[in-house]
């Protein structure tokens, strides 16, 4: 039987506790902390990729440490490239927001299928494949390296992308996901933090880029943990008039390049 720990999170902002508190000492904010059952790290022993961590987390001095020359990923969109620092670092966990309806899935999925030279696995857990190949014809692209898997649980992305092993992921969108690891419903905060958690730990220990797809709330700031922001290499804004056909792509954190773009 999985052992298991109770914790308090604050929906607002992330924040833990051993216990329930009124107010947030974090954000201020009251009557926020809900109790969430957690597994033990002890129990998560079905994520395909754990081998290759033991393998990875030798020390290496920094004068060994090979670099590549060219090693960024060209996303075939000029545009993005150059609000990425000059494409896509092996490795790296990218997280775009913006308004419902802006384009954020259109824009992933339209680089998903102009990147032809890659093996791109294209997560969604708010559309069927149907409507995912419907968007397809409409934006007049396809491909045979691009697939396409309907699902929200972790466990089952994992394991498909053992067998898929994609060269590319993207992931539409971080709240609609959830992990066994963690009894609470999809899009929770807690749920948020530990799906990121699973997808950062991948993509740093096989050097798979992810596209992670993020909601904003009526305010305008990312759905989600404040630590999300912080686990992720780059953030990215979608912004634009949703009545007019020019897009604004912009970078408010980027590890491997300017946020000046």
């Amino acid at each position: 039987m999985a052992k298991t720990k109770t914790t308090f999170y604050c929906q607002n902002c992330g924040s833990q506790s051993s216990k329930w508190i009124g107010n947030c000492p974090s954000c201020g904010e009251w009557n926020t902390y809900a109790e969430e059952i957690i597994q033990k790290e002890s129990t998560k022993t079905n994520i395909p990729f754990q081998s290759a961590s033991r393998e990875n987390s030798r020390p290496k001095l920094i004068r060994d440490i090979e670099m590549t020359s060219g090693n960024r990923i060209d996303t075939k969109n000029q545009e993005l490239n150059r609000v990425l620092g000059g494409g896509m670092v092996p490795g790296s966990l990218i997280l775009i927001g913006g308004e419902p309806g802006i384009g954020k899935s259109t824009l992933m999925l339209q680089v998903a299928l102009k990147m032809n030279t890659q093996k791109i696995l294209y997560v969604t857990g708010e559309e069927s494949s149907q409507q995912i190949k419907m968007r397809a014809e409409r934006v007049k692209l396809s491909g045979d390296h691009l697939f396409v898997l309907t699902e929200t649980s972790t466990q089952n992305i994992f394991h498909q992308i053992e067998q898929i092993a994609p060269d590319v992921l993207i992931i539409d969108s971080i709240q609609t996901l959830h992990t066994d690891y963690i009894e609470s419903s999809a899009g929770s905060i807690s749920q948020i933090r530990e799906c990121a958690s699973e997808l950062q730990k991948y993509s740093k220990l096989t050097q798979t880029p992810v596209f992670l797809i993020g909601h904003i709330t009526k305010d305008g700031q990312l759905a989600g943990p404040k630590i999300l922001e912080h686990m992720v290499d780059t953030v990215l804004q979608f912004e634009g008039d949703r009545n007019h056909g020019y897009r604004i792509l912009r970078s408010t954190k980027n590890r491997f390049g300017s946020t000046s773009e």
